[in-house]
């Protein structure tokens, strides 16, 4: 493709632009630069661009049709630029801002704005106190009370702010629920420790006495709740990356409160080193638990995902399992979400819209 034709069509579709599985990345500016991001797992030597004329630069990547990117466009000090063709830009939770785009068969899983008309579930914020579980300072824990009558079970969600402001978690349930494409459910979405995160999420028996003695209890307070005591497994539990290994862990620790699991992207062997969540899976249950997984195809916890899910389905535990094209970043598991949702909490079969 000529130096003419790139610019022409950089500007008019934004980059990259896409032709069947090749998305094509355009820069004008001093040289050299490179590209780096999800397809990499962001590791690894940054692809270079290609000088095309004086000022103009291009690089081109193959990747799955249906997939999410994030990437990053780098100098030779490693320093990122923005790239001035596409404006469309995602917080990648280390304090930068990635530069995103879908391939022509992906595509987000919420509309840009709300549809009118959808009844909206109550948000409230709440603080618990952690020195009796001994854990250091306090919680944030946000209760979602759906838009619906009865009693519903309840989904515990690790690192509840980011799915509270990355993922839009309330506002994903009332849209899946309005389309009679998920039963309603209550959320409590419990914020992390911080600089602790790491040791809370990393298989801690403190962190499931925080859910079972706090957030259980808060939530049986102030929302409609199936109680577990009659209902045993009533109740859910969500995470992502060390989250989703904590989600896992809570669920083979107290599988009598949380029967359901929904795992993303689970840190479950880092380093080539397996969580205890392998030997707890190799142990027949008492009870099995319902277990949803994905993570993505860029990412290197790929692995460790696969490798779990046939020992947990040795034990007798029910499992799906899904891969996506995508890498390790809110945007991807919230668009995966949709489905881990619609199968965890099915609707009637009558609420279904025609």
């Amino acid at each position: 493709m000529d130096a003419r034709t790139l610019l022409t069509r950089a500007r008019a579709e934004g980059t990259p632009f896409i032709d069947g599985e090749t998305a094509t990345f355009v820069w004008r500016g001093k040289g050299p630069l490179f590209l780096q991001g999800d397809f990499q797992d962001w590791k690894g030597k940054p692809l270079p661009f290609r000088r095309v004329a004086p000022d103009l630069w291009s690089a081109a990547v193959s990747l799955p049709r249906d997939a999410y990117v994030e990437y990053a466009l780098l100098d030779a000090r490693g320093r990122r630029h923005p790239d001035p063709f596409n404006r469309h830009l995602s917080d990648n939770g280390f304090g930068e801002r990635n530069h995103t785009f879908y391939m022509p068969d992906g595509g987000p899983s919420l509309p840009a704005r709300r549809p009118r008309g959808i009844p909206r579930g109550r948000v409230t914020r709440h603080r618990v106190d952690m020195a009796d579980v001994g854990l250091d300072g306090h919680r944030t824990v946000r209760l979602y009370a759906p838009p619906a009558r009865g009693r519903v079970p309840l989904l515990v969600v690790f690192d509840g702010d980011d799915y509270l402001r990355r993922v839009r978690l309330p506002e994903l349930v009332d849209t899946l629920v309005a389309d009679g494409r998920m039963a309603p459910v209550a959320l409590a979405l419990v914020s992390n420790g911080g600089r602790t995160r790491g040791v809370e999420y990393a298989c801690s028996e403190y962190t499931v006495a925080l859910l079972l003695w706090k957030v259980l209890p808060l939530a049986h307070e102030h929302l409609s709740l199936v109680d577990e005591r009659h209902v045993p497994g009533a109740h859910a539990v969500l995470g992502a990356s060390l989250g989703g290994l904590m989600a896992l862990f809570t669920g083979l620790r107290a599988p009598e409160v949380f029967g359901k699991v929904l795992s993303q992207s689970g840190a479950f062997v880092v380093e080539n080193h397996e969580f205890v969540v392998f030997d707890l899976a190799r142990q027949v249950p008492q009870r099995p638990l319902d277990v949803w997984m994905d993570c993505g195809r860029f990412e290197g916890l790929l692995e460790g995902n696969q490798r779990l899910v046939p020992v947990l389905e040795a034990s007798g535990h029910r499992v799906e399992y899904r891969e996506y094209s995508g890498g390790h970043n809110y945007p991807a598991w919230r668009d995966d979400l949709v489905r881990g949702l619609e199968r965890m909490f099915p609707p009637p079969p009558a609420s279904k819209r025609r």
